[in-house]
């Protein structure tokens, strides 16, 4: 077992920061050894205010340094490809934000590089490990609701993020509904036969320059036999709004609230509560388990808890979704799932 993962954080948007500070808060048997971001001087104040040793806005920084043992990538979903393989080729483990890469057939070539040079690779479906959606998990493999035949998710995000990302996002079912599509054929326990997806702009009229939309629906059909549906919105103005439920021959069970906090206020103007402001509050412990559980992995010498493959097999679901949205079909998803 090693003694201590020393880490390096490339990109540090919101995702990236919070793997930095956690690195250096909460998660044990890790450092983080260098920052790095496009702008030095960015990567810098990161590192200054985390009490870092290093910054730098150079890859080669990092992927050169033989004392770094594992790499966590929150860059632009374009760059995933070129730095896993850079990260695998030096030797580095891997933690890389969702989705793996931009296409299947990427993804499909990173994976067989990850192999060859005998690193893991974690991917970040943080949801996995929220304590509600895990304990939804142990309460459908103990049986509780009895055989899982219908997955309903719901993810809405406040708002659309800006058209300069947008253009760049893969679209609404791969950059919002990913999530959805890992965690239901996660909790269903079955690989995901067919998609009918559907989308319109209801709200943020400059999509229609991405090819996108903010709302949209998939219906899924498993191999098992189960059925599900996922929300994906970006017209959520009201809050942060993610739930699940799994409904089984004997039960449901239904995961996620839209309070941040359980207090209810009580006025003569009427009975109020707050509402969860964005992913960074709902999935705090979630994004800090995740790589405990990176490391533990490292240290352990085990696979991931969420894989390449798994990571895969979610962007094979997104791209269905994507091609029936734009065909009007329902699209069979790839047949090299495992099941």
């Amino acid at each position: 077992m090693a003694e201590t993962v020393r880490c390096a954080v490339v990109g540090l948007g919101r995702a990236g920061l919070s793997h930095a500070a956690n690195l250096v808060n909460s998660v044990k048997g890790a450092e983080l050894a260098v920052c790095a971001a496009t702008r030095k001087e960015h990567a810098e104040a990161v590192a200054s205010r985390l009490g870092v040793r290093q910054a730098t806005n150079s890859v080669d920084d990092i992927f050169d340094n033989l004392e770094i043992d594992a790499v966590i990538i929150a860059t632009p979903t374009a760059t995933h490809k070129q730095l896993i393989q850079r990260a695998a080729e030096s030797g580095k483990h891997i933690f890389v934000e969702k989705p793996i890469t931009q296409t299947s057939e990427e993804a499909e070539e990173t994976i067989r590089i990850i192999r060859e040079h005998r690193v893991m690779c974690q991917v970040g479906f943080m949801r996995r490990f929220d304590p509600a959606y895990a304990e939804a998990k142990k309460r459908v493999e103990a049986g509780d609701i009895g055989k899982p035949i219908y997955f309903k998710g719901i993810g809405r995000d406040p708002g659309s993020p800006p058209l300069d990302y947008m253009k760049h996002s893969g679209g609404i079912f791969l950059d919002l509904c990913i999530h959805d599509y890992d965690i239901a054929r996660y909790l269903i326990g079955s690989e995901v036969a067919s998609v009918t997806a559907f989308g319109r702009i209801l709200a943020h009229p400059f999509l229609e320059e991405c090819n996108d939309v903010d709302q949209a629906l998939t219906h899924l059909t498993f191999h098992s036999g189960a059925m599900g549906d996922i929300e994906g919105s970006r017209n959520a103005f009201y809050g942060y709004d993610i739930r699940g439920e799994i409904m089984g021959t004997e039960g449901t069970i239904q995961i996620g609230s839209l309070r941040h906090h359980d207090v209810k206020i009580m006025t003569a103007k009427g009975k109020t509560h707050d509402l969860i402001p964005d992913f960074p509050t709902r999935f705090k412990d979630a994004f800090c388990l995740q790589l405990q559980s990176f490391v533990d992995s490292i240290r352990n010498q085990q696979a991931p808890a969420v894989s390449a493959a798994d990571a895969k097999i979610a962007l094979q679901i997104a791209e269905a979704a994507t091609k029936s949205f734009r065909t009007g079909t329902t699209v069979q998803v790839a047949s090299d799932q495992p099941e």
